[in-house]
Order: structure tokens, then C-alpha cells, then sequence
């Protein structure tokens, strides 16, 4: 509302008894969410008859309420932080980065100023970069393609405008092959496979994505069973992936999809904890006497993006890059051989 003159004043109607205070004014107030409502709230910002109130204040009908904020946020920018990265590659055209687990690419939709805007990759690579693509927006500088927060691995960047468009047309055009290694559980029926299934949004639990879509994207991914692992805590198969598309959460949902989610995975119906199989009988439980943990968890999924190829954007020359597994994983992977 930028030629709004505060405060704004609304006059509670007798209709309005009984509706929670944050609720009301989600209502009345045209393409504002909740969340900002309950920010104005929390802020001291919304007066009901003079007074601050809670979100959760039950309205009788009569109040005057009061905005004395812009229900609308300030444009989000990325912001400079002093955040390490690894950076394996770089020169006036690009940068490849080896992504932590943990940090997200760029601020999310909604995200304020001072929260979900810090410690992420866009905000490391300011600080670090003199110069980044403008092609993505303000929020998004450099970004050509993206892992998922807890999705460590290789990250290409663009330093420049036609460096972007020329990556982003090798990524659209599926040239780009890209590797990633997963720990899914159970064992996969075949040695190697492809799951093509379209990805869509899940309309009920709308942070996932869904195989079960009337309208998905097309997305392909290969598999190929590096390593089958029989521990006390069940059956697990470390896999080489290749995805052909880069849709949202691909990997993480198709291989839910057939049964098989990534270690660690919760959203995708992962346990959180890890406990010896029942299957696993004495020998297992022998096993676990022996010094290993009675229960196993991993704080992030276990993908990890470990090798990228495509051809550099000014010269044609081919480019790989690997990253082998953090230590993270590598040590989860530890305990569950160590029988």
C-alpha cells in the first residue's frame, strides 16, 4: 500500500464477533498474508481501540483498529555475509561451489529482511564475489540451478549475464550431467533403473511434491546400486544417481515413490531415528553390544551432489568437478557397517 497515509483505521463489524484479531484483518486486508499480519501484531503495530492486542484476541463487534504499518514488506534483497565457502573453481565467468548441508541457495518466498535472508549460499557468495549474474533478480544473483537445503554437493554459478543465459541453456537442454550419491532404504528389485515419473506439487501438503499429479513436469532419474548394506538398523542400498531433469526434490521423491526414501528424508516418510531391525534377531542384537549405538539419526538427507559436468560458457572447453562425501555421512555410513 505505498500511498497509503497511516495510521489506517477499520471500523469491526457486529458480523466480525468471535473472529480472532490476525484473522480479520487477513481477511480485510487485499493480498496480505497472515504471517505479515501477525508480524504487524507482534510489532505493536496494530492498535485495537488504542490499545495493543495479541493475534489470538477474540473481536465482540464495534472496535476501531488501527494499522500504523505498511501491511505490505519492504523489496527483499539479498544481503553480503562473511560466510566460508569451498570453492572449488572460479574464474570471470563462473565459480563452482561444494554446498554445505544446512544452507539454502537463496532467501525463500516471504522470507524478512532479518531471518530466513541470513546464511544463505547468495549471501556468502556477495561477500565473496566482486560480480554475479543479475539474470535470476535481486534475491538470486549467480543462481543458475539449485540443491536443496539439507542436499550438500556441487553448485554451479554464473558471474556474469551471459554466462548465466549460456549454463541455463545447457541445463534446460539437459547437457549438463550431474551425479549425485544416495543412501535410500531397503533394497532397490534391480541392480539399476529409471524412474520416469511427472512431478507436480502435492495440493494437500503444499511443501512437498507428488508423482500423483493430474499435471506434473516430466523428470527422469537413473539409479544404479553402488553398495547393498544389511545392518541391525535394516536393509539400506547406497546408490549412484543421474538425473536427467532437475526438477523440484526429484531424486528425494521418486525414489520415495517406489518405496525407497533417502536416509534421513522425513518428509518423503523416512524415520527420523533409526532402531535395530527386528529382523536382525540375536546376531543384531549382539551386534549392538559390541559398542554400537542402540539408536542412529541424521540431522539432514543423505544426497549429496558429488559430480558435475558441462561445457564452460565463453570457451566450449568440458569442465568436471567432484566432491566426495562429507564426513557427516561418511561416518553414518561407518556405523551402519561396522557390523
Amino acid at each position: 500500500m505505498p500511498d497509503s497515509v497511516f495510521p489506517i483505521t477499520i471500523a469491526v463489524p457486529a458480523e466480525a464477533a468471535g473472529q480472532r484479531l490476525d484473522q480479520f484483518l487477513t481477511s480485510h486486508l487485499a493480498d496480505v498474508s497472515r504471517a505479515r499480519v501477525q508480524q504487524l501484531i507482534a510489532e505493536g503495530k496494530t492498535l485495537v481501540n488504542g490499545a495493543t492486542a495479541k493475534a489470538s484476541l477474540k473481536l465482540r463487534g464495534g472496535e476501531l483498529i488501527e494499522i500504523m504499518g505498511d501491511p505490505e514488506p519492504p523489496p527483499l534483497r539479498a544481503i553480503a555475509e562473511d560466510i566460508p565457502l569451498d570453492v572449488l573453481y572460479e574464474d570471470a565467468d563462473l565459480a563452482v561451489v561444494n554446498k554445505p548441508a544446512g544452507m539454502m541457495v537463496h532467501a525463500g518466498a516471504g522470507a524478512t529482511d532479518d531471518a530466513r535472508n541470513r546464511g544463505t549460499l547468495v549471501n556468502a557468495l556477495l561477500y565473496r564475489f566482486a560480480q554475479l549474474s543479475a539474470v535470476g533478480g535481486e534475491t538470486r544473483p549467480g543462481i543458475v540451478h539449485r540443491l536443496d537445503k539439507d542436499t550438500s554437493g556441487l553448485i554451479v554459478i554464473a558471474r556474469n549475464d551471459a554466462a548465466h543465459r549460456n549454463l541455463a541453456k545447457q541445463f534446460s537442454g539437459r547437457a549438463v550431467k550431474k551425479r549425485y550419491v544416495a543412501l535410500v532404504h531397503g533394497w532397490p528389485d534391480r541392480a539399476h533403473g529409471t524412474i520416469n515419473l511427472p512431478i507436480s506439487r502435492d495440493t494437500i501438503r503444499r511443501t512437498r511434491m507428488t508423482t500423483r499429479g493430474a499435471a506434473g513436469r516430466s523428470a527422469v532419474t537413473h539409479y544404479e546400486v553402488r553398495e547393498p548394506i544389511d545392518s541391525p538398523y535394516g536393509k539400506f542400498a547406497l546408490l549412484n544417481v543421474h538425473i536427467e531433469t532437475g526438477r523440484t526434490h526429484q531424486i528425494r521423491v521418486h525414489m520415495a515413490s517406489v518405496g525407497h526414501p533417502v536416509v534421513g528424508d522425513t518428509l518423503y516418510g523416512a524415520p527420523g531415528v533409526l532402531r535395530p531391525a527386528s529382523a536382525a534377531g540375536k546376531a543384531g542384537k549382539a551386534k549392538l553390544l559390541q559398542g554400537q549405538p542402540a539408536t542412529l539419526s541424521l540431522d539432514r538427507n543423505f544426497l549429496h551432489a558429488t559430480a558435475i559436468e558441462f561445457a564452460h560458457p565463453r570457451t566450449g572447453k568440458p569442465l568436471a568437478f567432484t566432491a566426495p562425501l562429507p564426513e557427516s555421512l561418511s561416518s553414518y555410513l561407518d556405523k551402519l557397517r561396522s557390523d
